[in-house]
This record gives structure tokens, sequence and C-alpha cells, in this order.
């Protein structure tokens, strides 16, 4: 704490920022556990002949957020894998990421460094249909690219390592980048996976759609089925939760601490004051009635008796003996604070 028991600069600093982070985590907590409660909240449909009954009898012909599972079917043309025979699907990503080392010069150390330098993704319309054949209802997967959890199979995956001479090598050291070589990955999402969808789910003319919903809530096309897709969120929910606990508890300690630093400040001023106090008032009880001046040969200690102590070897004459003796080791001269080597006693004739 600094003069007048205000807190210090870092110590304002820390509680600011812990207040921050706890607000910040809260922040996410909300937002998480209000999409963990959407997702249990969300509609429960099968995918069969009663779909298109139950929307043209849902207002607006809508389910505002909907969980649907089906296998993924595409509606025209397929997409076909650059690399492996015999592979098609729906959506397919096609990545190079660069890996390399870097030199940090905090730490001295080299660092792993990953940059993706080229990605492109291709989609062709799709639809989610019934495991089971001859069901004759299909739902149209609309913007399946904004969906989060959008599960794509990495069905490539090669590594080209860099070729260096003896002369890269020396201007890599140099410049603090080492080059390790690029990845090429290429992941799809396969006609026949089988998708869990939460969205919006409409009839629109003859066509039944999943899309992203209008209420904010997120837009899923998850592998995982709907309870494991759930317990996700939840997981994510009590993660946070725990976060913002941890750091609110943090805030709360240097807020007590800082609290308690002014409350004893405040104490010693107190006790300073009463000091202060009690010292007027002896002062004015030693002083003589008859010539109104304080008494000089008063101990500086206790105010009450005679100095009888010469305090070797500053030579002040400031205590009596009792207060000499009540002195806590080493002895020092209350007035100057020099170590007293050796006392003589005073005689006043």
């Amino acid at each position: 704490m600094e003069g007048g028991g205000r807190p210090s600069a870092a110590q304002a600093v820390l509680l600011t920022a812990s207040t921050a982070i706890t607000a910040l985590l809260y922040s996410i907590y909300r937002q998480k556990a209000r999409v963990a409660s959407g997702l249990e909240g969300a509609r429960k449909v099968r995918l069969d002949g009663d779909l298109r009954a139950l929307l043209l009898e849902a207002p607006g012909r809508c389910v505002p957020y909907a969980v649907i599972e089906g296998v993924v079917r595409s509606v025209k043309d397929t997409l076909s894998s650059q690399f492996v025979e015999s592979c098609k699907g729906v959506v397919q990503r096609l990545t190079l990421q660069e890996h390399k080392m870097v030199w940090n010069r905090t730490t001295h150390l080299w660092n792993d460094y990953e940059k993706i330098i080229h990605q492109r993704t291709n989609t062709t319309p799709f639809d989610l249909v019934p495991a089971e054949d001859g069901a004759g209802v299909a739902v149209r997967v609309m913007k399946p690219l904004d969906a989060a959890e959008l599960s794509l199979e990495t069905v490539y995956e090669k590594f080209h390592p860099s070729v260096q001479s003896f002369t890269d090598v020396i201007g890599h050291y140099i410049s603090g980048e080492r080059p390790k070589g690029i990845q090429e990955t290429e992941q799809m999402l396969k006609v026949g996976t089988t998708l869990t969808g939460v969205g919006e789910l409409v009839l629109d003319n003859a066509t039944i759609k999943l899309q992203p919903p209008k209420q904010g809530m997120p837009y899923y096309l998850s592998s995982l089925d709907f309870e494991s897709l759930l317990q996700k969120q939840e997981s994510s929910v009590r993660f946070w939760k725990i976060l913002t606990v941890v750091f609110g508890f943090a805030t709360c300690a240097v807020l007590f601490f800082l609290l308690r630093k002014q409350y004893r400040h405040h104490r010693e001023r107190q006790r300073l004051r009463q000091m202060q106090e009690e010292f007027r008032q002896a002062q004015e009880r030693l002083t003589n009635t008859e010539g109104g001046e304080i008494l000089k040969n008063a101990c500086v200690v206790c105010l009450s008796s005679t100095k009888s102590c010469v305090f070797l070897e500053c030579g002040h004459v400031c205590s009596c003996h009792e207060c000499y003796q009540a002195l806590p080791k080493p002895k020092k001269c209350p007035i100057c604070r020099q170590g007293i080597t050796r006392m003589v006693p005073l005689y006043n004739s």
C-alpha cells in the first residue's frame, strides 16, 4: 500500500486485470450455457414419412430449432478425391500447410510454426436421407460450410520435406527461420456418412430444408450422435464455469487483501492519533500550574518520572531508570536511536 492507504499501481493493475478476466470468462460461460440449454431444448424429429405432415402443421411450416439424423446423399454430381480412387463426397477441402522452425529471441529456443498457405473448399448440394432405403423423404442441407462441428474425414495426408543445401542452412540460422516442409491434406464429407444436423427445419414448397437458425443459435452438422454432441457442449460449459469460479476467487482474494491492508492502515492511524492525544494530555498534566511551563526534567518515555540516566556514548539524559530497564534489546537512545553501550545514573542535588 502507498501512503494514505491507497493501493499501489501494481496492485490496482492486478485487481483490474483479474476483474476483467473474470468478467470475460463469465461472459463466455453464459454464452456456452445458453448454447447448451438451447441444444438441450431442441426438438427431435424423425426422418420418416411423417416429417412433411409435421411441418405442414407447424407455425409457418417451420421448426425453429430441430435435431435430425440422416445419411449423406448427393443431389446430382459427387466430388471425387484427387488422391484416393473411388472416394466420393459432397464437401472437399484441400489444404497446403507450411511447417517451419522459428528462433525465439526471448527464450533462445527454436519453436514450431505452422501456416496455411493455401486452402480450397469445394461443395455440391446434398441431402440427408433415412438409413433405411425406400422411405421417400429427404432433407436438403443448406450452407453446410456455416455449420459448427462440420465432420470432414481426412482421406489423404502427405508431408513433403524441404530440401536444403549447406548454404541454405547457414542462411536459415542467420535469418532465424528453418523450413521443415509442406504438408498436403485432403478432407472430405463422404457420401453415406451419418450426420446429426441441428438447425432450422423448414418446408419450402416441396423441399424440406435444414438451414442455419435465425435466433442466433449455432448450426451443427456433426458425425456424433445427439447425446454425444450435447455432452460435449455441457463439458465445455463446465470447463468455462470452473475457470470463472477460479478467477472469481482470485479476484475476491486480491480485493480482500487490499481491503485488509487499508483497514490495518486505518487502525494504525487511529492508534497514532490516540497516542498523540495521550501524549498531549500527559504534557498538560506535567504543566507547571504556577509558571505554565512544561517540566523539563520529565522522562521522555513515560512523562511522569524524573530523568535519572545518562546514555553513553551519545550523552543524552532523557529517561528514568524504570523506562531504561523497559527498553527493548539492543537498547537504543530514544532521542537519537544510537546504541547504548552503558548507562550512568544521574543524581540531582
